[in-house]
């Protein structure tokens, strides 16, 4: 672990938003940011589980490599306990674990990378073999968001603002960020480059999140209103639009947070570039199109209610969808650790195939 830090250190970034300390695993709970910085143990695999349903961690890259922990601490469960038929017991595990939140597509990436690590290995190896691939997962993740930010930082002009949207920085992935990332790789090549974080309703990642990681790195940052954001694009004042993304379709469809799409649309209409950041592992083979990716829904009090108060008017329907899906010819560009990829989209993603 302490390589990794030591690689994001030098790339620019201190936040991370998990730790594995003396075999223990921590996340950080994003729940109460900005206010407080409070450590949670996940003692056992439903606990990280746990941690991925309740947003104590979210971001695409960041869930994936929770989910892979997760599989570790299962594995050390059904070890101490000298189970029988070990890798039979990992697998009803693995599809607890899958249930945690289905739009992500990292999730589902990560727990197939782990159980196929596994696969032959003696139970007496399988923990060191299980650490040893979560701690390769992350690792791979931060060199992954580290190239992005390189090749993205070429792509935002200097001297203009860039808007995003949600926290798709250090904490949704595994301590750099994908959207955040490209923004950091700008900054490092010298450019001019200042923030506008959409607030980002309901559970305001952007207001919370993202403003907090880049005051921390000294990256000039301003909070805007979701609603302000045509505004915004219609002056002259923001260069681009970079986002994160969730899960990319094999045909370029992206979904994330929701409001990405309402953002893209509003790029068109601007004539300003809206790019996604994503790593490799975002891009799902197997996922023909928008229409294929499951959209969560949460509980209506997401809304209704604004932490522990409530503001909307009791007995109101609520319709909560937590992510969007924005049509791949929005799309200037999806940057990820292999390239940037420009339409057509359905040969540009299937040449990064693994």
């Amino acid at each position: 672990m302490n390589d990794i830090l030591e690689l994001l250190k030098e790339a620019g970034s201190q936040i991370v938003p998990f730790k594995w300390e003396d075999e223990r695993f921590y996340l950080l709970d994003q729940r109460l940011l900005p206010h407080r910085e409070e450590w949670l143990e996940c003692k056992g695999w439903q606990d990280a589980a746990q941690g991925i349903t309740d947003m104590v961690v979210r971001g695409a890259p960041a869930i994936g490599i929770t989910a892979a922990f997760g599989v570790v601490l299962a594995v050390r469960e059904l070890v101490q306990n000298k189970a029988e038929g070990i890798h039979d017991s990992l697998q009803g595990i693995a599809k607890q674990i899958l249930k945690a939140r289905p739009t992500a597509v990292n999730l589902k990436w990560a727990v197939r990378r782990m159980m196929s690590s596994l696969e032959g290995v003696p139970a007496g190896q399988a923990y060191e073999t299980a650490v040893a691939e979560a701690l390769k997962i992350w690792e791979e993740d931060a060199r992954a968001n580290i190239e992005m930010g390189r090749l993205g930082g070429q792509l935002l002009p200097d001297g203009k603002g860039v808007l995003t949207h949600c926290n798709a920085g250090a904490l949704a992935t595994g301590g750099y960020g994908t959207a955040l990332g490209v923004i950091r790789g700008g900054i490092r090549l010298g450019k001019r480059i200042w923030v506008h974080a959409d607030e980002t309703r309901p559970w305001l990642q952007g207001a919370r999140l993202t403003a907090w990681e880049l005051i921390k790195d000294g990256i000039e940052v301003t909070l805007n209103v979701d609603g302000a954001a045509g505004v915004l694009l219609r002056s002259s004042t923001i260069g681009a639009v970079v986002v994160g993304a969730d899960r990319v379709a094999a045909n370029g469809d992206v979904a994330n947070k929701i409001g990405t799409y309402t953002l893209a649309v509003l790029c068109k209409e601007n004539g300003v570039p809206f790019y996604v950041a994503a790593p490799c592992s975002t891009l799902d083979h197997e996922c023909p199109s928008g229409k294929d990716i499951p959209i969560e829904e949460r509980d209506g009090a997401e809304v209704t209610r604004c932490g522990d108060t409530e503001v909307a008017a009791r007995g109101v329907k609520v319709f909560n969808p937590v992510f969007d899906v924005t049509p791949a010819e929005l799309v200037t560009a999806i940057i990820t650790e292999r390239g940037v990829l420009r339409p057509p989209y359905d040969k540009a993603i299937a040449s990064v195939a693994p």
